[in-house]
């Protein structure tokens, strides 16, 4: 049978007839055969390696449309491994980041204006019962003592808020399941906590290097208050460059008692100035004398050369001043180290040092102020560990509990390392910098071993 070629190829160039089908997954348009070219099974592959996605920028807040990278393959460093996956860091200065901290800052500072609040209504009370039997002292002197107090009560209270803070501010991003897109968008719980770390770290360093002096010289002020108005106490301290003054006494004889240095550990000065004035601080006499004793009740001072009004000096051989004064009590009523500011608690304790007294509360709390920011973030992390699993029904009742029972434990054995580095049992360094070490190594190691173990 003959047959010519066009008809032929027309058979065989003919277009293929139209064709439609419903495809399996939803969403996708049903195509003709006829236009699955080359060119479209070609940008159809480069679609599957290379899928294309919109990413909301976490700094601008603007939308991209980016690459997500080719398809994960296998490790070629580690064949082991069947895929190697990029991971992306969070920006530290990112908008999650800051929207992170700025929720654990605005709890903080909630919870800490409250508790001072009650404090502040607490001490006042205390002080108008103290004040109850002194006519002199007014409510108005009252409520200005209890607001001199206030800031050295809240340095106290400031590691406990920034435990209670840090635990309902993840509490609160788990049971919003902001948490949980977090993880589901890659970040991870380290990248999440490391704003609320740093905003912990940066509280810790403004109330050192901010709030501390304010706080010491507000609060040396209230001590001189309730020594005047409340105590009445007959003996004040102090220690200067010029060495050691003592002033005590009586309503009808009162001494001021100079020294340029102790011996440590008696009770003799040296190089001793006595001056003695009446109850109406009238000068009577001044005494001058290489050195004194103190020994229970009185002052002796041996070889003193006494000088007074229009009378020649004359030796005196041996010359005795009641007190009730001890080693210890003068030690304990020096300035206290809460009264000093962080920036001059270092050279005094070279004064005191150098006078011939003991200085290692001051030195501790001088370490300890210096461990404090590293101490918050050690409170940031165990915080973490109680809240940020999701709660079930009695889970906030097992958070708060734990919470609580993990300051008060950090509070007891802070307080029992700071009595040991003062009885000098252990260094000073270690006593201060223990609770903040070990409360960092025991807050990671669990939160390790809750997320990555």
């Amino acid at each position: 049978m003959a047959c010519s070629a066009t008809p032929i190829r027309q058979i065989f160039h003919h277009p293929p007839r139209k064709m439609s089908f419903r495809p399996r997954s939803r969403g996708v348009r049903a195509s003709p055969p006829g236009e699955l070219g080359a060119r479209a099974l070609s940008e159809m592959a480069k679609q599957t390696k290379k899928p294309r996605v919109t990413i909301r920028s976490l700094r601008f807040g603007t939308e991209e449309t980016a690459d997500s990278g080719p398809t994960p393959g296998p490790d070629p460093r580690n064949p082991s491994r069947p895929f190697a996956r990029n991971v992306d860091v969070m920006p530290p200065f990112s908008l999650l980041s800051r929207y992170f901290g700025r929720q654990f800052v605005s709890w903080f500072c909630v919870f800490l204006a409250v508790l001072l609040l009650i404090v502040l209504a607490i001490d006042t009370v205390e002080l108008l019962r103290r004040a109850a039997g002194k006519p002199e002292v007014t409510v108005e002197l009252v409520l200005r003592m209890s607001l001199f107090k206030l800031p050295g009560v809240g340095q106290q209270l400031i590691p406990f808020v920034v435990l209670f803070s840090a635990m309902f501010t993840f509490w609160r991003f788990t049971r919003s399941n902001e948490l949980v897109v977090a993880r589901a968008a890659g970040i991870s719980v380290w990248q999440f906590m490391a704003p609320v770390l740093l905003s912990a770290f940066m509280i810790g360093a403004v109330k050192v290097m901010a709030i501390n002096p304010l706080s010491s010289m507000l609060l040396a002020e209230y001590n001189r208050l309730e020594e005047v108005h409340l105590k009445r106490h007959g003996s004040v301290f102090d220690v200067t460059h010029s060495g050691l003054w003592v002033r005590q006494g009586s309503d009808e004889d009162k001494y001021m008692i100079h020294a340029d240095g102790v011996v440590p550990g008696t009770g003799e000065l040296r190089r001793v100035m006595v001056f003695r004035f009446t109850g109406h601080d009238r000068y009577v006499s001044r005494l001058d004398s290489p050195s004194a004793q103190l020994a229970p009740g009185h002052w002796v001072i041996r070889d003193g050369v006494l000088r007074e009004p229009n009378r020649p000096p004359h030796q005196v051989e041996v010359t005795e001043i009641p007190t009730e004064l001890t080693l210890e009590r003068i030690e304990e009523n020096f300035a206290p180290p809460e009264t000093i500011s962080f920036w001059s608690l270092s050279r005094f304790i070279q004064i005191m040092e150098a006078t011939g007294f003991s200085a290692i509360r001051h030195r501790l709390h001088f370490l300890s102020l210096l461990a404090n920011p590293f101490l918050y973030c050690a409170m940031v992390l165990l915080a973490a560990t109680f809240s940020l699993r999701q709660t079930r029904r009695g889970g906030a009742l097992w958070m708060v509990s734990g919470g609580l029972c993990t300051g008060f434990a950090l509070f007891i054995a802070t307080d029992v390392t700071l009595t040991l580095g003062i009885s000098e049992t252990i260094p000073a360094f270690l006593a201060a910098w223990a609770p903040a070490f070990i409360s960092l190594l025991l807050g990671s190691t669990a939160l390790l071993y809750q997320e990555d173990g």
